[in-house]
């Protein structure tokens, strides 16, 4: 997904936003999955934020394959 937003928005601002705001709609539109995640987290507590031309192709593909694995919690990208 590639975002435009205001400067004065942070990263972190805008990844709670959209995970909150989509959690909510799929909630409202599949009462099974409110039912499976009661009281926990629908999405995974970290986000990826790149700008344009920082990153490759195969940084964010690393990035997802290793989404939620204990070994890659301190995942970081190193340009270069």
């Amino acid at each position: 997904m590639l975002l435009s937003y205001p400067t004065t928005m942070a990263p972190s601002q805008i990844a709670q936003y959209l995970k909150g705001r989509s959690s909510h709609l799929l909630q409202d539109e599949f009462p099974e999955i409110k039912r499976k995640y009661w009281g926990q987290h629908m999405w995974a507590r970290g986000y990826f934020c790149g700008t344009v031309g920082q990153v490759d192709e195969e940084t964010i593909k690393q990035y997802v394959e290793n989404q939620g694995n204990e070994e890659e919690k301190n995942f970081t990208v190193v340009d270069g």
